[in-house]
């Protein structure tokens, strides 16, 4: 019986030295794994670089300004030609409008009179048209074009069925601006990659390569970006946003 407990103890002194001596070499195994990491990552690092995207923004007013508007009669199918006298008298009094914000019958683009047939679910009511005739403006004086379009109601009171379908706002001098805040763009990008390689340890050395991203005309302090662009001719004044993404050597 003493025979048998001292095999037993021996197996299992034997069995917990070969537990010891496992975790042992699995320990050794997971530094060693770390070390080899950490020399990996920093010898890859010591010749790798470093993508950044800088931005820049500067607020501008739009220089240019255009209008869209038409006017229209609903005139039944035996009266047509007299609907386009109507129609010639429309533009008449139309014109006449612009000139007196100062604008000549050359600054105005007027459409043909179009003619359509709307929808008549009563095959009984009598046939009608619509005659219809789009009017156009642009100019530099923002402020006058702005001020016209809250005054349509002349055209009302005079018997002109006047809508308007835009007002839309521009900066010409764009590709101009897209220019000069590259530079500035440029410069955000080396920044941002100072910070980054900072917290490394390394440096930024020279510039690898650099894009030009797409220029976005924003609403000002909006973000509404695309990757396609934004162009927003909503509002006088707009953000202009020129992005660069530069990729650099780090050292």
């Amino acid at each position: 019986m003493e025979n048998l407990q001292d095999s037993a103890s021996g197996r299992r002194g034997l069995g917990n030295r070969l537990i010891i001596f496992g975790v042992v070499i699995g320990l050794c195994l997971i530094i060693a794994a770390g070390i080899g990491s950490y020399t990996f990552y920093f010898v890859k690092t010591k010749g790798d670089t470093l993508a950044v995207t800088g931005s820049v923004k500067q607020k501008v007013v739009s220089d240019l300004a255009k209008w869209k508007g038409q006017f229209s009669r609903n005139i039944p199918m035996e009266d047509l030609k007299s609907g386009y006298t109507q129609m010639k008298q429309d533009e008449s009094i139309v014109i006449e409008f612009f000139k007196g914000y100062g604008f000549t019958e050359k600054d105005l683009l007027i459409s043909p009179v179009y003619m359509d047939s709307p929808s008549q679910y009563d095959p009984n009511a009598p046939k009608e048209y619509i005659l219809r005739q789009n009017v156009e403006i642009q100019s530099n004086d923002v402020a006058k074009i702005t001020d016209m379009t809250k005054n349509t109601q002349v055209l009302i009171e005079k018997g002109v069925i006047f809508s308007t379908n835009s007002l839309e706002y521009y900066y010409t001098k764009l590709p101009e601006l897209r220019i000069a805040l590259l530079k500035d763009a440029a410069g955000d990008a080396k920044m941002r990659a100072d910070k980054i390689a900072e917290s490394t340890g390394l440096t930024v050395g020279s510039i690898k390569s650099a894009n030009a991203g797409i220029v976005q005309v924003l609403q000002v302090n909006s973000n509404d970006i695309s990757d396609w662009g934004t162009y927003d001719t909503s509002t006088i004044e707009k953000e202009i946003m020129v992005t660069v993404t530069a990729i650099f050597n780090l050292k």
